[in-house]
């Protein structure tokens, strides 16, 4: 009689992650606005790892659509502009979950505006037990108030999620001395110390949800959430991406 061969899972290097995915990304090549092939490219990776096991929450920006301090907002008032932006979270999050449950993915977005009709409102107890149950919790409206930047609502978001690590889905795969789409000569770093990031101003996030990250000591995850199966990857320990820890 033979023994049955059991398919070997790779162990995790993460269990439970934070997401952060730029609105910039969800354009595609469009200039402007929501590009669903993009959107549903994403959502087959985030489905992916999901499926695996993993306790996933996303935050997504509103770049693609509005931007507090973009050229768009002119003149106008800065609190009403970024609230302009945090609507514009919730729509690329409601599209979000439309890709992701067409995956066959449970999915939940929560906001930081109570918006009743059409997303539940931030509760940090029911979205640990929306991860606790294999749902994919995804953050809208930022952190509620004007002034702050999905990188630090996604900071803010992560801390309260008791995450693992918040990983930043961006175009590149991973944290460059320039920007490696204007000098050919840029090298990638493999791992940073949250002070280097902040001491020579590299940008990978906001300065402030950085400063979150490090006195939580979760770690920053950088890759590009553009590349086929990355994501996989990294959670796994494997693939191209830098590391920001203490």
């Amino acid at each position: 009689m033979t023994t049955p061969i059991t398919e070997i899972q790779e162990p995790l290097a993460y269990k439970r992650i934070l997401l952060k995915v730029s609105g910039e990304v969800l354009m595609g090549d469009q200039g402007f606005g929501i590009d669903m092939n993009t959107v549903k490219a994403v959502a087959e990776e985030v489905a992916a790892v999901a499926r695996l096991g993993v306790e996933l929450c996303l935050v997504i920006g509103g770049g693609n659509i509005f931007r507090g301090l973009s050229k768009a907002a002119g003149d106008m008032e800065r609190s009403s502009a970024d609230y302009m932006g945090m609507l514009a979270t919730v729509m690329n999050a409601l599209a979000m979950q439309n890709a992701l449950e067409r995956q066959g993915i449970d999915t939940r977005v929560q906001s930081a505006i109570q918006m009743n009709a059409v997303c539940e409102p931030f509760v940090r107890r029911r979205a640990i037990r929306h991860l606790e149950k294999g749902r994919v919790v995804i953050f809208a409206a930022g952190t509620g108030a004007p002034y702050f930047t999905t990188d630090t609502a996604a900071a803010l978001r992560a801390a309260e999620m008791n995450c693992d690590a918040l990983f930043k889905g961006t175009s590149v795969d991973g944290v460059y001395t320039a920007d490696p789409k204007k000098d050919a000569t840029a090298e990638r770093y493999d791992n940073l110390s949250y002070l280097e990031v902040l001491s020579r101003d590299l940008r990978v996030m906001d300065a402030s949800a950085v400063s979150l990250m490090r006195e939580n000591t979760i770690p920053i995850v950088v890759f590009s959430i553009r590349t086929p199966g990355a994501l996989n990857e990294v959670i796994h320990g494997r693939g191209t991406y830098t590391v920001i820890t203490q």
